[in-house]
């Protein structure tokens, strides 16, 4: 892909196999959306192909955009399958014209038939409780099935798109950051899906425990190039390190061998006899053939080099919360919130959207006034706030103003070393805060954190913007710091390698678990597991865990059986149906008023219980696919 000042990339190719899942990485603005548009039919590529199995049916995140704002949640999702609604419409129209006595009812009966095959095949069966099990999944309960999309939230909003899309046919899925406005119990449904999806999977992602959970190839494009590794994004970072290091060593081994030879050369025309000439003329070809094969180790692209230092240290007890209590209106966040944070503790925040997280970390920091509890900050404690939103930024300043006029003190010189450090070189730091992309707007956020040098940090989604090379540049920084952190994120790998505790905010309290995110996964994933299983009297664990097991099974086996009746129930309706629709289509019963309205009531009322059965055969597998999923 060329523009007119330069080459975004090019000689990109690779194939994608129908069962794929890759990850495909590499640092902002290095060209993947671009790629994909290109992929998707929406952006024409400058060279080569784009080559399409005969079968192959692509589906893009933004094709699916939502163009009517009055409808209502489950009704836009439900629109994704409207080819399969006009079956059902047709169909409807056809069982109403057979059963007014049609002339044309024999022909009316066969398209009836073929009009059946095709819905039972393209999923008409099971779609609406895909609708629902879909919505489910990605946090919309049964209250948000009627809400106009028109009030949903820029996130709701991407869950909707994101749920079209998964729902929508498509064998070729091109995500472009799906867990952006995910939160954590989303993530997960959307691993499980794409794990199971029997397609392909392209994903754009800088969240790299979501790569490690679905993907078995990575594709990586840098400096304009692909490279392409077997595995997740952990195990493409060990392979790469590997070969980025024997590349290297090889590279330094030739230029040491060449300088060893050009001076044996240099040694052999200082003796200056024919046949040190002609050994000389020897040892040359031999240098020039190592030249020739150099592989000169591609740079390690830039990075952001800082490193926070509390400018004092604190108390052993940094934060101490009691009875806690927040809401706005009749919308309760939390009560009876108690939290203890001692000194150089490294705690994550997690809960669902929408739980009030962001608005504890304002609640503590005295932009919010609680509605009850206290709130005490320990010895020497200095507070640093770093806002996803970013509203502490000046969008008019200019970067290097934004940071001076916080931090007088300092010389321009120094003021531009340190933008320099978070990548802002040259003409880059006269840039307006309004027209920087959200990844250099946090680093900007992030710089002025760091001069601040506070020994509280208050971390609100702090890698939401950033790509992969610097969320663990932010990582290892962090690691090094001295000081406490309290953080708010869903980037499950930052808190796997940054968690000593993680607190969940609950609406009437909060629950700690010690460790990173893995130990709480295991820690809150047995929890539940005791909790949808617990006796009422004690018991052993082994007894409660073989109860539940059997209970698990049995109410299964019901639900499975209680299915298979509803289906034999339908196929008994359906084949009296098709008895009493072939009675219509014969000459007797036409002729033959007072039959043919008998058998007319008859075929309705039998069409009615059809219709009940099948709705209860829809609500048992939906009941089945939610409580029962493997």
């Amino acid at each position: 892909m060329e523009f007119s000042d330069r080459t975004l990339f090019s000689d990109v190719s690779f194939e994608v196999g129908e069962h794929d899942k890759i990850g495909f990485i590499g640092a902002n603005g290095a060209g993947k959306t671009t790629l994909f548009k290109i992929i998707g039919g929406e952006l024409e590529n400058s060279g080569g192909a784009v080559i399409k199995g005969k079968d192959c049916r692509i589906g893009y995140m933004e094709q699916h955009a939502c163009k009517n704002p009055d409808n209502t949640l489950y009704n836009e999702l439900l629109s994704v399958f409207a080819p399969l609604i006009e079956l059902e419409r047709e169909l409807e129209r056809i069982n109403a014209e057979i059963g007014s006595g049609s002339a044309e009812a024999q022909s009316l009966i066969l398209r009836q038939m073929e009009l059946r095959e095709q819905l039972e095949r393209g999923g008409g069966l099971t779609y609406k409780s895909r609708t629902s099990s879909a919505l489910n999944g990605l946090g919309f309960d049964s209250k948000y099935f009627d809400m106009p999309i028109k009030n949903l939230s820029g996130g709701q909003m991407s869950k909707l798109s994101l749920a079209k899309l998964l729902l929508g046919g498509a064998n070729l899925l091109l995500l472009d950051e799906p867990t952006n406005h995910l939160d954590i119990a989303s993530c997960r449904w959307l691993e499980g899906f794409i794990r199971d999806f029997t397609g392909a999977v392209i994903v754009i992602s800088h969240d790299r425990y979501f790569l490690d959970g679905v993907t078995n190839r990575t594709i990586e494009l840098e400096h304009g190039k692909i490279s392409s590794y077997k595995g997740s994004y952990s195990e493409f970072k060990k392979k790469k390190e590997a070969i980025n290091e024997t590349l290297k060593n090889k590279y330094e081994a030739d230029l040491k061998e060449i300088k060893r030879i050009e001076g044996i050369i240099e040694q052999q025309k200082r003796w200056g006899r024919e046949h040190n000439f002609i050994t000389a003329a020897s040892k040359q070809k031999q240098a020039d053939r190592i030249r020739a094969q150099l592989v000169k180790p591609e740079e390690e692209l830039d990075t952001v080099k800082f490193k926070f230092t509390p400018k004092a240290e604190s108390g052993n007890d940094v934060l101490i919360c009691r009875g806690l209590a927040k809401s706005f209106g009749e919308k309760k966040l939390f009560k009876n919130l108690d939290i203890h944070i001692r000194k150089g503790e490294r705690i994550f925040l997690l809960g669902a959207n929408g739980c009030g997280k962001t608005t504890l970390f304002k609640t503590l920091l005295g932009q919010y006034t609680p509605d009850s509890g206290s709130i005490s900050l320990g010895a020497n404690v200095q507070t640093g706030y770093f806002d996803q939103i970013q509203e502490n930024l000046h969008f008019e300043k200019s970067a290097i103003d934004e940071v001076w006029d916080d931090f007088p003190q300092l010389t321009q010189t120094q003021v531009r070393t340190a933008l320099g450090s978070f990548l802002f070189r040259g003409d880059d730091v006269f840039k307006e805060i309004k027209s920087l992309s959200g990844g250099e707007r946090a680093r900007i956020a992030l710089l002025k954190l760091m001069l601040a040098g506070g020994n509280f940090l208050l971390l609100d989604e702090p890698t939401n913007h950033l790509d992969t090379a610097s969320r663990e540049a932010l990582e290892k920084t962090l690691l090094d710091y001295s000081g406490t952190m309290f953080i708010i994120s869903h980037d499950r790998y930052f808190i796997n390698r940054l968690s000593t505790r993680i607190i969940t905010l609950l609406p009437d309290g909060a629950r700690e678990y010690i460790g990173n995110y893995d130990d709480y996964l295991e820690k809150s994933d047995e929890e539940q597991g005791i909790r949808q299983s617990a006796p009422k009297k004690e018991t052993s664990a082994a007894a409660i865990d073989y109860r539940a097991k059997k209970e698990y099974a049995s109410n299964k086996r019901k639900l499975k059986t209680a299915i298979k009746k509803c289906e034999e129930e339908i196929g008994r309706l359906e084949g009296e149906i098709s008895q009493l629709e072939v009675k219509l289509s014969e000459p007797d019963s036409s002729s033959d008023f007072q039959l043919l309205t008998e058998l007319s009531e008859e075929l309705e009322k039998l069409n009615s219980l059809c219709a009940e059965k099948m709705n209860e055969w829809e609500e048992l597998t939906t009941k089945l696919e939610l409580e029962f999923s493997e």
